[in-house]
Formats: structure tokens, C-alpha cells, sequence
């Protein structure tokens, strides 16, 4: 694949250069959480509400793969781990390039968790991975979390924009990490990072103001959007979660505007 064909595919992640995309790749660090019993459903609900991009690992596409067209995107997750090891936060390669391609994958996504014993190893996945998208001209997202024994702080900004750093640096087209809870701190790690960064949705939060706070405080930073999963998929109305966020993010709703409809 060429070049062009990559920039079209990220023009499908990223429209107009936004993204909304859901992650959905939980069952395998966590099993089947509430929201995602039912991955036709669960997809099919943030399709309609406007998402962008969706991540799934590869056994889950053939049950949603009547959503995805021309405004609904593939990721296919290529890496891995469960909460069942005594190693959680130990991401390994599960899958390549070339299958995702074969799942008529819009682009693909790495997790790594720096600031552990194995960093290194996901560090060697990202770098490998990065290599195959570009020979195959596909996208790639990177996860990119502080999270170990070494880190003290995982939402210390230095700490982030370090992380969101080394995603662009080896290779990521696109960087999701974890937001630093303020727009004035997470506008440095927009600012220290060379390719467009989408804020984490990270655990369930308390309540839905508390999300679209997350997500008002990333766009005001710079963000392209957000990647979130179980701030949306375990919301009380799915559906039209993502299509609040998907006003802020597309439209520049405020907080005030979606709630007054």
C-alpha cells in the first residue's frame, strides 16, 4: 500500500481531523464487562451515536462487522494481557499488520505500559509494529500509559507528555494517554507530542458531568478527541453518550449546550 493509501485511512479515524473512537477491547484484560455482553449491540450503539473509530480484538469482528462502513472505522487491537496474571500490565503482541488487513482493519492499535520491569518488550512491540505500518502503509494507534513500580504519579504531567512522547517518537500516527485533570497540564503533552493525541477514558468515572468535563478540559488542550470505552459503553444510555461527546468533539458543543439539548 502506498503512502495515499495510508492518509485516506487515517481520514477515516480521524474526520476532519477528530476522532471519537470507542474502545471495546476490554474482554480481554477484564472478561465481559456490563456493555459489552453483547458486542453487536455494543457496537451498534456508538455507531449510531457517531463514533468514529471503534477497537476490538479480532475474534470480535465478525459479529460487528455489518456497522463498519464508510463513517464507522476498524482498530484492530494487536496487543494484550489479562487481569488474571500476575503480570497485568504486561502487553504482548497477539496478532500483526498483515491480519488486520485480512479483517479489513481501517487501522491498527499497541498498548504500552512504561515504567515496569517489561517496557522494554512492549517497547520492542510498538517499534515492530510501527515498522509493518509503515511497509504497509496502515495506521497506527498507540496506548501510551505510565504505569509500574517506577512511576509514582501515573497523571504527573511530566510523566504523560514523557509517554505521549515516546509514541510519536517510534513510529505512532496517533497517541491516546491518560488525561492530567486539567486543560492548562494536558496542553503540554499536546504540545510536547508530533502527532495528534486523543485523551483515555479510563475507569468508570462518577458521574456523566465528570466524563464531559474530561473530555471539554482535553479539547480546550488541543486534543484531536477521545478515546473512551467504559465512560461510554457502561453509561446509562450508550447510544447518546456518544452522541453528547460526539457534538463537543465535532461540533464544539459545550458542556451547557449538550445538556440543554
Amino acid at each position: 500500500m502506498s503512502s495515499i493509501g495510508k492518509e485516506i485511512r487515517i481520514r477515516r479515524v480521524l474526520s476532519d481531523g477528530k476522532a471519537l473512537i470507542v474502545a471495546m477491547d476490554h474482554g480481554v484484560s477484564s472478561g465481559p464487562l456490563a456493555g459489552l455482553e453483547d458486542i453487536r449491540k455494543a457496537v451498534a450503539n456508538v455507531a449510531k451515536g457517531g463514533a468514529t473509530a471503534v477497537v476490538l480484538h479480532k475474534g470480535s469482528v465478525r459479529f460487528a462487522k455489518d456497522y463498519f462502513d464508510e463513517k464507522l472505522a476498524l482498530i484492530l487491537h494487536l496487543s494484550a494481557s489479562t487481569s488474571l496474571s500476575p503480570r497485568a500490565d504486561r502487553k504482548v503482541a497477539v496478532t500483526r499488520v498483515e491480519e488486520a488487513i485480512s479483517y479489513g482493519g481501517d487501522a491498527v492499535s499497541v498498548h504500552v505500559n512504561l515504567g515496569g520491569e517489561d517496557d522494554d518488550r512492549m517497547l520492542g512491540d510498538l517499534g515492530t509494529a510501527a515498522a509493518d505500518c509503515d511497509r504497509l502503509g496502515f495506521p497506527l494507534l498507540a496506548m501510551m500509559y505510565a504505569r509500574g513500580p517506577a512511576i509514582r504519579d501515573p497523571y504527573d504531567v511530566d510523566v504523560v507528555r514523557h509517554a505521549a512522547r515516546v509514541g510519536a517518537e517510534l513510529g505512532a500516527d496517533l497517541v491516546k494517554t491518560t488525561y492530567t485533570g486539567s486543560a492548562e497540564t494536558f496542553r503540554e503533552v499536546v504540545r510536547g507530542c508530533s502527532v495528534p493525541v486523543v485523551v483515555a477514558g479510563g475507569p468508570k468515572l462518577d458521574s456523566d458531568q465528570a466524563v464531559l468535563e474530561m473530555v471539554a478540559g482535553g479539547l480546550a488542550a488541543g486534543a484531536a478527541g477521545v478515546s473512551i470505552g467504559r465512560n461510554i459503553f457502561q453509561s446509562k444510555d450508550p447510544m447518546g453518550m456518544t452522541r453528547t461527546i460526539a457534538r463537543m468533539v465535532f461540533d464544539g458543543a459545550s458542556i451547557d449546550e449538550v445538556y440543554r439539548g
